[in-house]
Order: C-alpha cells, then structure tokens, then sequence
C-alpha cells in the first residue's frame, strides 16, 4: 500500500517516524543508537526468484542474488533487510556481489544515476518465509511485522530492497 493509507491504519506511533521518514535508513539508525548501531551481513545466497519477486521486479531473470541484513541497536536487531539482485544487474553491477559489511543504501548514495521507487507498505504475518528470516533471533515477538520495499534502477539496472521494522526499533 502506499504511504498515506498508513494513517489509517492501527500501528505503534513509535514506529511510523520509521517507516516513513526522509532520509537514509542507515544514517537514521546510526544518529538514534551512536556507537551502539551496528550494521551487519547476515547472509548471502543465489537463488531462484519467487513469483513476488518478479512481479516486483521489471527483469526477465529467474535467478538472482539474495543478501540479508541486520541493523542493530546494542544487542537488539531493529530493521531487518533483504535485497534482491537479478543475474542481470549482477552481470551489469558485479561489484555488488562484494559488499560484504557495507551498507547498500550508502553505497549507491554516493553514485550517480541511481534511482529510487516510491516505497511500499504491508504488515507481513509472522509466519511469512521473510519475517520468520527476521524474527530468528529477536527478543520479542509480535504478532505481525510491519515492512517496507522499494526498488532501485543504478543505470537501469533493478534491485528489489525490503526492509522489516522489528518491534526493537520502536524503543530507539
């Protein structure tokens, strides 16, 4: 759904200034959490596209590149976040195979030629396969997980970006 049908929606108002704020999410985080944010690979792996996948990306692929991360304020993990990477923005862009601890949303900040969709908002069940991926390790568990995604076209080129706002960040 689109941002302003957020309004009408029940949620903690400690986490809309999340979901919705200007700005880099990284750069949002680290300025909450000063020297307790931490940024960190979780995992990476080839895979093939899910049907949500290709209907949210403009890309013929079958495959791509999966990269998970977290984002964290001391031990607890506030935004957990999947890009998506078909193999033909890999072919084009295959430095983004080597990102390793960096943050993507910096990274393509400081290039040229990078555009960015509208965001996309849904609450996700606990039980979606992406929540379970993101609620493994928190301390709290809620009954359902409010995410966003978007797309990012570097030099036309797509990668599909979801980031999940575990309840954590709603205390930062």
């Amino acid at each position: 759904m689109p941002a302003e049908r957020l309004g009408q929606l029940p949620m903690d108002p400690r986490l809309r200034p999340w979901l919705i704020g200007k700005g880099l999410l990284t750069q949002r985080l680290k300025s909450a959490c000063g020297s307790r944010f931490d940024f960190r690979l979780v995992d990476q792996w080839s895979g093939l596209l899910s049907a949500v996948h290709k209907s949210a990306l403009p890309s013929a692929d079958a495959a791509g590149l999966f990269r998970d991360v977290e984002m964290r304020c001391g031990d607890e993990i506030c935004v957990y976040a999947q890009t998506v990477m078909p193999d033909s923005t890999l072919c084009a862009h295959p430095w983004l195979a080597e990102l390793g601890n960096a943050a993507l949303g910096e990274t393509l900040g400081a290039l040229s030629n990078v555009e960015r969709s509208a965001y996309e908002y849904r609450s996700l069940p606990v039980d979606d396969a992406l929540s379970v991926r993101a609620l493994r390790a928190a301390k709290l568990q809620p009954i359902g997980v409010w995410a966003r995604r978007s797309r990012f076209f570097l030099r036309g080129a797509p990668l599909l970006i979801q980031e999940l706002f575990l309840p954590a960040v709603g205390g930062v």
